[in-house]
């Protein structure tokens, strides 16, 4: 829980008006005792004028003085959640269970499945079907790859930027170029 009170309202200068707040934070420890912790706090705000502003700024520290003590309220003011009865037990997870009792019959069963399956993935690993479709795969992309690499190439050209940038050849040139690009990114007009 959390209290504040103003120990000081005010304490003016010539140009600068500052508060002094006590904020009283009390933490609790299961094991022990509550303790009390007091923490002094000063804001300070300064003035322009010193005559009818001083009255001003010395209403304006008070209001940023509360606000400062409702926010120090609030922030000291929220406690640890609580699990109840059962918080800091390590639960049902952490107990083994029952040793079952081992079936022949079953583990057979699982040996036999598991030697099946590997067998398999052996076969289809290496067969010649997966091979050559792993083969077009990797030449498929290798060929997509480098049409996303002419497209791009030639819509820098047509727009003068990046690698493929038509900026300093003449119109004539530029054509000619954009047209091979075109050609080869198998774009039609």
């Amino acid at each position: 829980m959390v209290s504040s009170s103003i120990s000081a309202l005010s304490h003016s200068f010539s140009y600068a008006s500052c508060t002094s707040l006590d904020v009283c934070e009390k933490q609790s420890n299961p094991l022990k005792r509550p303790v009390q912790i007091k923490r002094p706090i000063t804001v300070c705000s300064s003035s322009t004028d010193q005559g009818s502003s001083s009255l001003q700024s010395r209403r304006g520290v008070l209001h940023s003085s509360v606000a400062l003590a409702a926010s120090a309220a609030v922030l000291f003011w929220s406690d640890p959640a609580r699990a109840g009865f059962l918080s800091g037990s390590t639960g049902l997870e952490s107990i083994p269970g029952p040793e079952l009792p081992k079936v022949e019959f079953l583990d057979r069963f699982n040996e036999e499945n598991r030697k099946f399956y590997e067998e398999n993935d052996a076969r289809f690993k290496s067969s010649p079907l997966l091979q050559g479709l792993l083969e077009k795969s990797k030449l498929n992309k290798e060929k997509n790859s480098r049409e996303i690499q002419d497209k791009y190439c030639l819509r820098g050209a047509e727009w003068g930027v990046g690698d493929c940038s038509t900026d300093g050849m003449k119109p004539d040139e530029r054509d000619k170029f954009i047209a091979m690009l075109k050609e080869k990114a198998g774009v039609k007009d």
